[in-house]
């Protein structure tokens, strides 16, 4: 049941870096997102896919990883994505992709959970660090990136207590992600 999949698909952000990350499955999730819904059917999102060891150690200190985990510097060595996707807008096309990020996002995410990987779309990227690390044509905008691997840590949905969206870490390390209620959300 795909509701079941969605449940899988948290923000995962501590990996099984022995775990390889097939290209074919990288290749396999571009192909989702290409046949999911695009605004105006302008289709303009690309796509850099990374699974080298070494290509990976490069992409990650650009990255920051957890907001609200104030103490965190990032998953250590051994917990770190064991692949990369870094989503690009091309600009030749359009400079407005609309919601075309999301949708993409979603379904690649979703196709790599069904294969019993997971990831974490990342917004907090050193852009300019990025484009010159991987030496990305100014054509392209870097939108965010897929970290990807072996998911290495439970994470579990709570309710909101007292209004408080922030997720948290207990004393185990089971990462929780309050939620809104059904309820809530659906305005009569």
């Amino acid at each position: 049941m795909l509701k079941d999949l969605i449940l899988k698909n948290r923000s995962y952000r501590r990996f099984d870096q022995s775990v390889p990350v097939p290209m074919e499955l990288l290749r396999e999730m571009v192909d989702a997102a290409r046949l999911s819904g695009s605004a105006r059917n302008m289709q303009p999102l690309r796509y850099m896919l990374f699974n080298a060891p070494d290509d990976c150690a490069r992409i990650f200190p650009t990255l920051a990883w957890a907001g609200y985990l104030k103490d965190w510097p990032g998953p250590a060595e051994g917990e770190r994505p064991a692949a990369y996707m870094v989503q690009l807008g091309d600009l030749e096309l359009t400079n407005d992709w609309w919601c075309d990020d999301g949708i993409a996002a979603q379904s690649m995410l979703l196709t790599a959970v069904e294969e019993g990987f997971g990831g974490c779309i990342i917004g907090s990227v050193e852009r300019e660090k990025l484009r010159t690390l991987l030496n990305i044509p100014q054509r392209y905008k870097i939108i965010q990136v897929l970290a990807l691997g072996k998911p290495a840590e439970e994470v579990v949905i709570d309710g909101i207590a007292e209004g408080d969206i922030k997720y948290w870490r207990d004393e185990k390390g089971v990462h929780h992600v309050p939620k809104r209620g059904l309820d809530e959300l659906i305005i009569s």
